[in-house]
């Protein structure tokens, strides 16, 4: 089990560097032939760093449009964020202090994190706009990420596994040396849950977190008067 566990998380971690930069690069080299920043817009670059500040950090578009998502988004998000914070704690020797100090308050995390998730799964349900939409590729990233949450809170608050050899392992995966792994159900679960999420995520919706930075509805500054917008591809024909 350990050998199968350890080239599975080789494997998923290739995919998803490897994935996840090519989106990246694909991304960053998409034209933007027009100036089309979602108005009213920041006009100086500062302006457009504190509106992907804002966008990123407190979903302002969303609860500008509706507040039942943004609390259910928000709240799955920053619970996430605090979730996987705390997990650093596995791959760091010794424990940085910041996830020292985060360890009380990312266990409880988890729970807005589900519950966050809970909401917006049973919101593709409910709205009608949204239940058209719906793919079943939405349901079932929902769901995966619905079981990795759970997974995680039954060994959290139910069914503790041996988290110093979780940590040997994954800290042994990092030096190419292999150390065993607790024969765990819940841990076996939640780790191939993980590992297919890591594998899916270069492909799927879940791209808009990096997304978000190259979108040039958020990204560009509202200067069209004050300075002519020429596309890269554009631009190389000019000079020709």
């Amino acid at each position: 089990m350990t050998v199968v566990f350890a080239l599975l998380f080789y494997a998923a971690s290739i995919v998803f560097v490897a994935g996840l930069g090519y989106r990246i690069y694909r991304f960053a080299k998409a034209p933007a032939p027009l100036k089309i920043p979602t108005t009213p817009a920041p006009v100086t670059e500062a302006g457009v760093v504190l509106r992907l500040f804002r966008e990123v950090v407190f979903f302002e578009s969303l609860f500008k449009a509706t507040k039942w998502t943004w609390i259910f988004s928000w709240a799955f998000h920053m619970g996430l964020f605090l979730v996987l914070a705390r997990h650093l704690r596995y791959f760091t020797d010794p424990v940085w202090t910041p996830v020292e100090l985060i360890q009380f308050i990312g266990k409880y995390a988890s729970i807005a994190m589900v519950v966050g998730l809970a909401g917006l799964w049973g919101r593709r349900f409910l709205v009608d706009r949204v239940r058209y939409i719906s793919a079943p590729s939405d349901h079932l990233m929902l769901i995966l990420l619905l079981l990795i949450g759970l997974s995680g809170m039954t060994m959290t608050f139910v069914a503790h596994t041996d988290i110093v050899l979780v940590k040997a392992f994954f800290r042994g995966l990092m030096t190419f040396h292999l150390n065993p792994l607790p024969a765990d159900p819940f841990l076996i679960i939640h780790l191939l849950l993980v590992a297919i999420l890591m594998i899916v995520f270069p492909f799927s919706k879940l791209l808009h977190a990096p997304g978000i930075f190259f979108s040039p509805t958020r990204n560009q500054v509202d200067n069209p008067r004050e300075k002519r917008h020429v596309a890269a591809w554009a631009r190389k024909l000019e000079e020709t």
